[in-house]
């Protein structure tokens, strides 16, 4: 909620209700115009800026000493400041403790498998990993009318939870004993027409191009996070060696636009992703169960 504003901020008011995002928007770059992109020029994703952008200054400290931002949101904290891009005004009616998730993990799925891969009807897709982005990914597919919907994770217990969100089939690359790339190509004779990968692993990023259909070249889309400084080298004649100049990313994450009237069916279609509420003093719980695949 909104508690003050600076100068020559107009989009928000005190009293309004926001949803952080920390892929922001400043409305005026070319990313931002342009409908193929959401990578800001001014507000894309940053781990290592930890400062506001108009005077390179914290607004956090303890006994002196600065605590720096972190990806342009700081939500760990029961106050932050952030730039105004990073916000998206929300309906008031919205119950905050349910509609928060809609900042990063569904809309990032959602988008991913929507506005990138954009699978036609009656194909077949790919999801790697079942957390929350990839179980927003696979709802992202059956929307828009994939008849095959294949799960790929580590962690067998995700998979009973990722039929609600539209999965019809589930591998498990431990259960086999060659590539799960191959694996797929086999159950899709030749391999799936889209996929999408939403565990930040660089091992399941190739897995994910490589099990596309080799002769119509279907669509990969990234939605995971690469950990900072990952290089890719695939099949020489495939996907040549590539870095983010940043380093932390590896193909842009691609959210959905939540339209500032969001409540009623989309708040209460949130709800099935949500597995369990800790208060912030059990913070390290919930990062507990996240990552023993019990939690979203």
């Amino acid at each position: 909620i909104i508690e003050s504003v600076g100068e020559g901020v107009t989009d928000v008011a005190p009293g309004n209700h926001v949803l952080p995002v920390f892929t922001g928007e400043c409305k005026e770059c070319p990313h931002c115009k342009s409908a193929e992109s959401n990578m800001c020029d001014l507000l894309r994703i940053n781990t290592d800026r930890g400062v506001m952008i108009g005077d390179g200054k914290s607004r956090f400290s303890i006994n002196g000493k600065p605590i720096y931002h972190f990806v342009g949101t700081s939500t760990f904290s029961e106050y932050t400041v952030m730039h105004v891009g990073c916000v998206a005004k929300i309906n008031p009616e919205a119950p905050l403790d349910k509609v928060c998730v809609l900042s990063c993990g569904i809309s990032t799925g959602l988008g991913a498998s929507i506005n990138v891969a954009k699978p036609p009807k009656g194909s077949t897709v790919a999801i790697f990993g079942l957390g929350a982005v990839g179980l927003a990914a696979a709802e992202g597919a059956r929307i828009a009318g994939a008849s095959r919907i294949i799960g790929v994770d580590l962690n067998p217990s995700r998979f009973e939870e990722a039929k609600k969100f539209g999965c019809t089939e589930f591998v498990n690359p431990k259960d086999h004993n060659k590539p799960v790339q191959e694996v797929l190509a086999d159950m899709t004779n030749g391999g799936v027409d889209r996929s999408v990968e939403c565990t930040g692993n660089i091992n399941a990023m190739i897995q994910a191009f490589e099990c596309v259909h080799d002769v119509w070249l279907g669509c990969r889309c990234a939605g995971g996070c690469a950990t900072q400084g990952c290089r890719v080298q695939d099949s020489p004649n495939e996907l040549p060696e590539r870095e983010d100049p940043e380093g932390n990313l590896l193909w842009q994450l691609q959210a959905t636009h939540w339209p500032a009237q969001c409540g009623g069916a989309v708040y209460e279609e949130v709800e099935k992703f949500i597995t369990h509420s800790v208060p912030f003093s059990e913070i390290n719980k919930a990062f507990d169960l996240m990552a023993k695949g019990g939690g979203h």
